[in-house]
Order: C-alpha cells, then sequence, then structure tokens
C-alpha cells in the first residue's frame, strides 16, 4: 500500500484500524470536527462496572480530563491536562484561576473515552478533596510526570492540584455478548 496507489477494501482497513488499535474513523480521519456521541447505540447495549484497578489503569493512561468544582456562580466543569501521581490526580492551573479555588474543596474529576465506531465507551469518575501541592521535591515530581504543558497555554500555570480521592468509580458501555439477545 505504501509503495503504489492503492483503493484498501474496508476489510483492509479495518485489519489495519485493529493493529493500529484505533478506530476506521480515527484511521481515515472521519472524526474531525464532529462531536462525540453521534454514532449508532449498539444492539442491546450493557452497562459494566469497572473495578477500581481497572479504573485506575484508565485514568493513568490518559492525560486530558474534566473537573469539577463548585463556585459562588454555582459549578464549573474544566477540561485540564492531568497526571497520575500515586493515588493522586494531579493538575497544573494558574492561582487565580476557577480550577485554584478547589484548593481544600470537594471536587470530582472524569475522563472518558468514547468510540462511535465501535459504539463502545467507558467514563472514569473520581471523588475527593484537592489540595495544593507545595513540596518542592513534589512539585519537581509533578514536573516529571507530567506528559505536557498545559494545553490552554497563557497565563502563569505553575500551581499544581491535586485530587486525592475518597471514591472512584467506572463503567463500560458493551454489546450484548452474541447468543445473549
Amino acid at each position: 500500500m505504501e509503495q503504489r496507489s492503492a483503493v484498501p477494501d474496508i476489510g483492509f482497513l479495518l485489519r489495519l484500524a485493529g493493529a493500529l488499535e484505533k478506530t476506521l474513523a480515527e484511521l481515515t480521519g472521519g472524526l474531525a470536527n464532529v462531536p462525540a456521541g453521534y454514532g449508532q447505540a449498539v444492539r442491546n447495549p450493557q452497562f459494566v462496572e469497572l473495578d477500581l484497578a481497572e479504573c485506575r489503569a484508565l485514568l493513568s493512561a490518559y492525560g486530558i480530563g474534566r473537573l469539577a468544582v463548585s463556585t459562588p456562580d454555582g459549578p464549573e466543569i474544566l477540561p485540564l491536562n492531568y497526571c497520575v501521581d500515586d493515588e493522586d490526580i494531579a493538575f497544573r492551573t494558574a492561582p487565580d484561576s476557577v480550577a485554584a479555588s478547589a484548593d481544600g474543596q470537594a471536587a470530582a474529576f472524569e475522563v472518558d473515552h468514547i468510540d462511535d465506531v465501535m459504539s463502545e465507551g467507558w467514563s472514569v469518575l473520581a471523588v475527593g478533596t484537592a489540595h495544593a501541592v507545595t513540596a518542592p521535591h513534589a512539585v519537581r515530581r509533578l514536573n516529571e510526570l507530567a506528559h505536557s504543558a498545559p494545553w490552554a497555554g497563557g497565563g502563569d500555570r505553575t500551581l499544581w492540584l491535586a485530587l486525592t480521592p475518597r471514591r472512584i468509580t467506572g463503567r463500560r458501555i458493551v454489546a450484548d455478548p452474541p447468543g445473549q439477545s
């Protein structure tokens, strides 16, 4: 395929996507600027509760999530880059930001993945208390663990906060196993 012009059939594209651990839409660029959730649901979808180990593994494998925090104007949900450090979910923010207002407060953190083509998905929710990380050795460790600089850019995003979960839950959407319908 790399050496000559080709028009691959759908079977080849599906096998290639599987080998690359991508969806067909990701492989072909068909999801550019399309919001998640527009795909067709599978027949008889089922929710499967995830155990704590799988929730932690999924949290550790991603780098973008959402922080939910209460503000004087009501709840806000903020997308942000994060990393996992032992039990904590840590993120950088500006000292005067909405995310920084989570310091010392109850907050929730959510990460998910939706695969419209395969009609699958999962979601993990962590609930706990956020706290500022100020010890120099701990800040240095988080700087080393960070997957990237904050995507939002701009501002002074030097304050690390960590959410220490007291509860982590998750669920996955799966198709009915064959012969179960």
